[in-house]
């Protein structure tokens, strides 16, 4: 299967990493994330790919190996620091404050710009342009929306940060049918109308491959299959759908 082309964001080389030293979930792994594309990592339950996105963003520390951001190994850098290089993390359950406001939220995620108001307020605005019915519900408790709508909050909050890479585990676990589409349709405008690069953990094969632009698919924790979505379509039938 042919690589991918474009400039690479985002690269795991010859990861090892586990919750204990001595014991290593993710075997050699590697992975290219490349500009303005959805890469996907897939595979079944506990090969290892919700690891993969926190030894990126500095939740585990890998036994061996390499986290490359635009060039730069970042494993010796603090979590908060790979925030202000342009790292995103949105995780499978839901991290928003659901007591407090959809504002109140937004402006937690602006605290890169703590001390400019003027500019919380810029980014918050454009927020509200991407997503209108936040723009709305503004004032009203989190907590209250639609699964939909709280993943759009969350979205939003992350975004506050400018990012320029994200991470992005399980979009739309616990979401209907529904709500998951208006969620990848968000994921694919990051992409084409933000500039993002998205590197995408999913259990929802048929979604991801429609989204994404190149696949890595794991076995336990090591590189089994990958290529251009498109290349997946015989292996979707043969592996995944009964």
């Amino acid at each position: 299967m042919s690589e991918s082309q474009g400039e690479i964001v985002l690269e795991l080389r010859n990861l090892y990493v586990g919750y204990y030293k001595d014991l290593n979930i993710l075997q050699d792994l590697n992975v290219k994330a490349r500009k303005n594309q959805i890469t996907a990592i897939l595979g079944a339950n506990g090969v290892g790919k919700s690891t993969a996105l926190k030894a990126v963003f500095g939740f585990l520390r890998p036994n061996e190996g390499q986290v490359l951001l635009e060039g730069e190994d970042i494993i010796d850098v603090p979590t908060y620091h790979r925030i202000l290089k342009g790292l995103a993390y949105i995780p499978q359950q839901p991290g928003i404050f659901k007591d407090m406001s959809v504002e109140e939220n937004l402006e937690l995620g602006g605290w890169t710009f703590k001390r400019d108001k003027k500019q919380i307020a810029e980014k918050m605005e454009a927020n509200y342009e991407r997503f209108p019915v936040l723009k709305e519900k503004r004032k009203q408790i989190t907590g209250e929306l639609s699964g939909g709508q709280q993943r759009m909050v969350e979205i939003s909050r992350t975004l506050m940060a400018e990012p320029r890479m994200l991470l992005v585990d399980e979009p739309t676990a616990g979401l209907s049918k529904m709500l998951s589409e208006e969620v990848y349709e968000m994921l694919i405008m990051l992409t084409e109308q933000e500039g993002l690069t998205i590197l995408l953990v999913d259990q929802e094969i048929r979604h991801a491959l429609h989204i994404s632009d190149y696949v890595y698919v794991l076995e336990l924790g090591r590189n089994k299959f990958e290529g251009p979505a498109s290349d997946f379509d015989d292996l979707e039938k043969a592996f995944w759908v009964a």
